[in-house]
């Protein structure tokens, strides 16, 4: 993955938390946890992405037939 698309791709996801900061009404713990989670989920798409923890390459689903 090109490093201006990984750039791009963090600050699009800062903007769109502060969006949700500034001009959604809710509930400060209900904010609190979504930060968390989206905080959570870039972390390991980070680490997916620069092979120090390789997640969805490994994960295989076995067909039923």
């Amino acid at each position: 993955m090109p490093l201006i698309t990984l750039v791009v791709t963090l600050v699009v996801i800062g903007v769109l938390l502060y969006l949700l900061e500034v001009y959604v009404p809710m509930d400060a713990t209900i904010k609190r946890v979504i930060h968390i989670v989206v905080i959570i989920a870039v972390v390991l798409w980070l680490l997916n992405v620069f092979g120090i923890l390789p997640m969805a390459s490994t994960v295989q689903v076995p067909r039923v037939h």
